[in-house]
Formats: C-alpha cells, sequence, structure tokens
C-alpha cells in the first residue's frame, strides 16, 4: 500500500513538473521579443480611435511638447561630446554592442539579457554565425538617421531627408514600398528584426523560407541586427533567420546583438532617471547611434495618438494601427528623454512634416 503511494506521489509530481514547463513555454511565447510585448489573444481592432478618446488629457502635454520643441535647435558640440562620452564608458557599443568572433569565442558563456538565470556556451556552430569583425570598429559617420514608426511619419515627407543621411538606421522590418518611400524614404544600412515577428509572419521559419528572404530585398545589403540571445525563444529562430539568409545568397549581413551590452545600456538608461521593464528598440538605436554618428538625426518618434499640428488622430504606426504595450517600454518618458538631448543639442527630433529647407 505505502508503495503504491509513493508511486502515486512521483506520478503527481511528474506531472505538475511537465503542465509547470508547459507553462513557462507558453509565458515566453506570448511576450515579444527584443521590445518584450505581451500578446493579446483576441483579435486587433482595426478602427482607429476617435479623437476624443484617443488622447483624453493629454493636450496640455503635447501643448508643453511643442513649446520645448519649437524653440530654436543648434548643435551644443561640449554637450554631445559630454554625452557621448558618457554612453561610450558605461556600455562601449563601438566593440560590444555586436556579437563578433572577435569579442565572444568557443566557449564562452552567454547570459540572456532578458532571462538573467539563462545562460549559453557558445559551441563552434554557433560561433560560425557571428561577425568575423565589428562593422562599426573604429568607424565614426557625419550623418545619421534613425527611423522609428510611427504614425507621426505618415504623410511627412520626410523621405528624401531621411536619405540624405550618411547611415540610416530602421526598426523592425519595416515596409519601405507601396508609397511609403517618400515619407519614409528607402535608404537602409542596418535594419532590426524582432523574433516575433519571424515566428508570426513567417511561421518561425519551420516551413518555406524563401518569403522571408525575398522580403529583405527592399534594405538591399544592409546589416540585419537580431536579439538572438535576449530570451531563449529568440536563439533558435534567429538562427534559422542568419541560416536562410545564407541558404539564399542574400546580399543581406545577418548580426546578433550582444546582450552584455543591452544589460549595460538598461542600467544606463536607469541611472539617467528611466524606469522601465524594457528600453524601446528606437532608444536602443538612438543610443547607438550617438557613440558612432556625428549628427543624429530621429524620424518617427512620437508616442502620442494625436499629431501635435493639428490635433488630428495618428495610427500607432505609419503602416498600420497596431497598438502595443506601450506601460513596458515607458514610451513618454523615453520620448522627454530624448527631447531633453535634443533641447540640449546632443541631437537633433524631427517632430511634424519636412520641409525642403530642413537640414
Amino acid at each position: 500500500m505505502r508503495g503504491q503511494l509513493l508511486k502515486s506521489l512521483f506520478s503527481v509530481a511528474i506531472t505538475l513538473l511537465c503542465l509547470g514547463s508547459l507553462l513557462t513555454t507558453l509565458i515566453w511565447y506570448m511576450f515579444d521579443n527584443n521590445n518584450v510585448e505581451p500578446r493579446r489573444l483576441t483579435a486587433q481592432k482595426k478602427s482607429s480611435p476617435h479623437p476624443t478618446d484617443a488622447c483624453k488629457g493629454c493636450r496640455d502635454v503635447i501643448d508643453k511638447v511643442v513649446e520645448r520643441y519649437s524653440k530654436t535647435w543648434k548643435r551644443q558640440e561640449d554637450n554631445y561630446q559630454k554625452f557621448r562620452s558618457q554612453v561610450s564608458s558605461k556600455c562601449h557599443g563601438f566593440d560590444q554592442a555586436i556579437i563578433t568572433q572577435a569579442n565572444t569565442p568557443v566557449g564562452k558563456k552567454l547570459v540572456y539579457d532578458g532571462e538573467k538565470r539563462r545562460t549559453l556556451q557558445v559551441t563552434p556552430e554557433i560561433f560560425s554565425t557571428f561577425a568575423k569583425e565589428h562593422p562599426f570598429s573604429n568607424k565614426t559617420w557625419d550623418t545619421c538617421a534613425v527611423v522609428g514608426n510611427g504614425g507621426i511619419l505618415t504623410n511627412s515627407s520626410c523621405g528624401k531627408m531621411i536619405d540624405s543621411a550618411q547611415f540610416v538606421i530602421r526598426c523592425n522590418l519595416p515596409p519601405l514600398e507601396n508609397g511609403y518611400g517618400k515619407h519614409v524614404g528607402i535608404k537602409t544600412d542596418l535594419v532590426t528584426a524582432n523574433p516575433s515577428i519571424l515566428l508570426e509572419k513567417y511561421g518561425a521559419l519551420m516551413g518555406r523560407r524563401r518569403p522571408f528572404v525575398e522580403s529583405l530585398q527592399s534594405y538591399g545589403n544592409s546589416l540585419l541586427l537580431l536579439p538572438a540571445f535576449s530570451y531563449g525563444l529568440n536563439t533558435p529562430v534567429s538562427l534559422r533567420a542568419a541560416y536562410s539568409i545564407e541558404d539564399f545568397e542574400s546580399p543581406t549581413r545577418p548580426v546578433f546583438f550582444n546582450p552584455e551590452y543591452l544589460h549595460n545600456l538598461a542600467l544606463f538608461w536607469r541611472s539617467q532617471g528611466l524606469r522601465s521593464v524594457r528600453l524601446s528598440t528606437g532608444l536602443i538605436m538612438a543610443s547607438l547611434a550617438l557613440e558612432f554618428c556625428t549628427n543624429v538625426h530621429l524620424y518617427g518618434y512620437w508616442p502620442f495618438s494625436n499629431h501635435p499640428n493639428g490635433f488630428h488622430t495618428l495610427t500607432n504606426h505609419y503602416y498600420d494601427d497596431r497598438k502595443t504595450k506601450t506601460k513596458l517600454h515607458a514610451m513618454p518618458a523615453e520620448f522627454d528623454l530624448l527631447l531633453k538631448l535634443h533641447s540640449q543639442g546632443v541631437l537633433r527630433l524631427h517632430v511634424g512634416d519636412c520641409q525642403p529647407s530642413q537640414k
């Protein structure tokens, strides 16, 4: 009888362990990768919010933002050099932002920046996917455009200004065709990709991979930056993306975020007063640009649902109105910090439509 009881208890323990494992897997699948945004299990609403409901109580906030922004912008070299030095000394983006064979040898243990208890020891196979050298090492560009995907870019006519930059960074595989180029440009030197896009749009690359590779054609021979080691779920799909690009001989060059850099960057912005679960991709790329660009211009960064000029309702992105869990990113707080850097002449935010005379 006692033996049967022990066997029953053991069976129950095994069952609970399996259920716990399945629950953990489900939770991580429901989270976005680098941005870590919970997925909605219900269908997305296609209709745009009514102007009176979209931004309750934020008209005064927007008016204050416009007042700060409307002051004549002037580059302040001393402020720029000081802030750049702070970021570089804490984060070392030049050498550490991207994993390379030089900074991450075989046998090194990677600590996932989003799962501090998860580690991965670099094998020869994984090592072979790393960039042989850092694409930014000892290289400084004069002008860089970092393009967010905010709905404020809709009908902005910013395309020519963006494309005039020496180095252009885009976030999360945004569409550039079908008339968007006039407003967001087409030039791309680096584009990021959240693995969730690969999971949702391309079936985690478990089946046909050609549609994914063909979708990269609009970005030419740009770098494709993936957060492969932020969460365990990101690693296999990011590696499959790299293998697909190699197998189909695409000119796109896949590279991986260094989780150590992302961890240090989060600590840096926390020291600046930012409190959020995760940094947004836009803030990460703006931070990186400040290390290797002399003049940093930001487009498509606007955290509100209404346009500063005319106060009409904006879609969440310039290409769709899919909502995100901004609480995890503290988007208004991030924007406030960037606006502060704009006011200090460290970088330049472009809010609203672009005029031909703007530089």
